[in-house]
């Protein structure tokens, strides 16, 4: 009886966990939808933003720009350029993952990413400062001895690109003060429902490639979002800029440089929803399937024990007699 009761207990602890992951997924499928759309519609808008700097690419002002100035940074060996609060021409890493778990891989995919590219740039902590949007991510390298300067947590779905202004501002601050000389950002590019890719992009110093290699990502190949033979980027050519080059561009490069980082967020939470809709998915299924198995073997118990009762009233009233 008591292996009967201890099976019975597990069917409905199962049961119950199938209930709440089905409820999540639930939730996880309306938001999942809502992010996609926001993401895909998106797209288009960042790809013609970041097409503006490709197109501007041969302006001679915008060439002498600082935020498309390369600089040595300490892990080269190189002279550094300026010296700031933070250090001598740092990397800064914008980090976007989730404030939550229960999506699968999508956090660790990032994190591993970004532990990737600071092998393959060989940077120390010490050239390193971080910016975590999102409490996996910075807890993470927080709690490893990396300098997270900025964390931003419980963003709603729907964030403003102003909102993502202030990420923006301080690393634009940070590079004209010579504290940092190249920025990137990491997060989690949505392909599909099914299929996310955790990719990281440059932001500065702000080239033709990696603008070419951004918008390339941006959009997709096939459907209704996908680029017209119109919408292939342009060669660079030559522009002269009214009233003064400097005064536009410090305003257009810096707004340009948002969009990029807030698309990245909004890849970053389509990508969210959908990984936790199908980890939901996964593991309610696993909860029914599990809850199957011990409801036959409890049947199973159940009946050998009915068998072994019967056997022994029979056997009872065979010695009667």
């Amino acid at each position: 009886m008591a292996n009967l009761k201890s099976i019975k207990t597990k069917i409905i602890s199962y049961r119950k966990t199938g209930t709440v992951t089905h409820a999540m997924e639930a939730v996880s499928a309306v938001k999942m939808r809502k992010s996609q759309e926001r993401a895909l519609r998106g797209r288009a808008y960042a790809a013609a933003a970041l097409s503006i700097l490709q197109r501007l690419a041969g302006t001679p002002a915008l060439k002498s720009h600082a935020l498309l100035e390369v600089r040595s940074g300490p892990s080269t060996g190189s002279t550094p350029l300026a010296t700031g609060a933070l250090g001598v021409n740092k990397t800064c890493i914008v980090i976007i993952t989730s404030d939550k778990g229960l999506a699968g891989s999508l956090n660790s995919a990032v994190i591993r990413k970004v532990e990737e590219e600071i092998r393959t740039r060989a940077l120390k902590k010490d050239d390193i400062v971080m910016i975590a949007v999102g409490r996996r991510g910075g807890d993470y390298f927080q709690s490893r001895g990396y300098d997270v300067r900025m964390k931003h947590e419980n963003l709603g779905d729907g964030v403003s690109e102003a909102e993502i202004r202030v990420v923006t501002d301080k690393i634009v601050e940070w590079h004209h003060a010579g504290e940092i000389g190249t920025a990137i950002v990491a997060y989690q590019n949505f392909l599909s429902t099914f299929e996310q890719e955790a990719g990281v992009r440059q932001l500065v110093p702000i080239t033709p490639a990696m603008i070419a290699e951004m918008v390339k990502h941006i959009r997709p190949a096939k459907g209704k979002y996908a680029p017209t033979q119109e919408e292939k980027p342009q060669q660079p050519a030559v522009y002269t800029i009214e009233p003064d080059p400097d005064e536009v561009l410090d305003m257009l490069l810096p707004r340009l440089l948002n969009v990029a980082i807030f698309h990245a967020f909004l890849e970053a939470k389509a990508s969210e929803h959908s990984a936790r809709m199908v980890a939901m998915k996964n593991a309610t299924d696993k909860a029914k399937e599990m809850a199957g198995d011990l409801t036959r073997t409890f049947n199973k118990v159940r009946q050998a024990a009915i068998t072994r009762e019967v056997s022994e009233i029979t056997s009872g009233i065979e010695a009667m007699k």
